[in-house]
């Protein structure tokens, strides 16, 4: 008797663990069976993609470094973590995404890793973001660590180290591959062919966004992309605003592009960029480089150039109140690229307030890649075309 109760906690403890895996999992399941349920069309704004828009070319920016850093930590893994975290690149696990915490993930988890292995896994992102994408993503794992310790330490479903690594193909100079990150409020997408990259879906966000407290106490993320959406939606006179705010109030949340979300159709709404004079359209180019800068300085430029291109066709879209103190949405839609920033209801803190409409604690951001072109897709079927697959 006094061995079970001394084992008692223990015992508790993993039948718990255990039956929230398979809660887990059940939910996992219903969310890919409706979510891949239909083949990969991609974002469109009305039904039909837009061709064309992406050809395969070379932009002259090396994908060497993340070629050698994927090498390398693929190497650095055991064979057993190494099986479970390779795919072929034309896998499903591709879409296999999910920002909840709930999600069962694919690959190899900072978690199992150990500290070499992490390193070698931080190195992948240091090759492949820039500098602010590489603390962006740090951050983010870090407050998931923050947000365990505001559920009484609840690292069962929350903690730094719950993100996982797959690596789609082998990664290679001149055929395509590329790899996923993967866990709550931190998802990045990452394709390359030759020294193209597309790196998109990216999710990024956080409950909170502002550690006040723990271990972590004093990290914050995403504090500037509010203020220059803000910026933007005051500089547009009445008319503009009329146009570009299709709701003033807020009461839920508005991503429309987040998980399983590939073939969403989304009219274009707001302001365009061709009715926006020259300074509002530089201010729209400064919101789209924010997030864009996020991949490696070479690549970003190569996005942002293309972003350009289609700048008279790039829609701004607002809902929410536009003071300091107001929570909103805001979108950038344009052919090449769509952009959400979204202040959310709570979720992981939902219990500890009293108020549950949406807050400045709770952000998500998604950035998506329109007409066919997420996770490389349109520059894969080119690629196929032109060579026997």
């Amino acid at each position: 008797m006094k061995r079970l109760i001394v084992w008692t906690g223990v015992v508790m403890a993993v039948a718990f663990s255990e039956d929230l895996q398979e809660a887990f999992k059940k939910r996992s399941l219903a969310a890919e069976e409706a979510g891949l349920k239909e083949p990969f069309r991609g974002v469109t704004a009305n039904g039909t993609v837009e061709p064309g828009l992406f050809p395969v070319k070379s932009t002259g920016v090396s994908t060497e470094p993340v070629r050698k850093a994927a090498v390398a930590f693929l190497a650095g893994l055991t064979d057993a973590q190494r099986a479970k975290t390779k795919f072929p690149i034309d896998d499903s696990e591709w879409r296999k995404w999910m920002n909840q915490h709930f999600y069962v993930r694919q690959g190899v988890s900072f978690l199992e890793m150990n500290d070499k292995q992490r390193e070698l896994g931080f190195a992948l992102l240091r090759a492949s973001l820039s500098a602010n994408g590489l603390k962006l993503s740090r951050d983010i794992m870090k407050l998931n660590e923050t947000l365990g310790e505001l559920n009484n330490n609840d690292f069962a479903q929350y903690g730094e180290w719950r993100y996982h690594i797959t690596v789609m193909g082998e990664p290679s100079k001149d055929k395509p591959w590329g790899w996923q990150v993967d866990g709550h409020h931190l998802i990045i997408n990452y394709f390359v062919l030759g020294d193209q990259v597309v790196m998109t879906p990216t999710f990024v966000g956080s409950e909170p966004v502002i550690a006040t407290s723990g271990k972590y106490k004093g990290t914050s993320i995403l504090q500037e992309e509010p203020k220059l959406g803000l910026a933007l939606i005051r500089s547009f006179d009445a008319a503009q605003k009329k146009k570009a705010i299709l709701e003033t109030a807020k009461p839920a949340n508005n991503n429309v592009g987040e998980a399983f979300k590939d073939n969403v159709v989304l009219d274009y709404a707001g302001v365009r960029g061709s009715e926006m004079t020259a300074a509002q359209k530089k201010a729209m180019l400064g919101v789209v480089a924010k997030y864009v800068s996020n991949m490696d300085e070479g690549h970003a430029k190569v996005k942002m150039t293309e972003v350009e291109k289609h700048l008279d066709k790039t829609y701004f879209a607002w809902i929410g109140g536009t003071e300091d103190s107001s929570v909103f949405y805001y979108r950038i839609h344009s052919p090449v690229i769509l952009i959400e920033f979204d202040h959310q209801r709570p979720a992981g803190l939902r219990n500890m307030m009293k108020d549950q409409s949406p807050n400045k604690e709770h952000v998500h951001v998604v950035i998506r890649t329109p007409n066919g072109n997420d996770y490389g897709k349109d520059l894969l079927r080119q690629h196929y075309a032109m060579h026997k697959h």
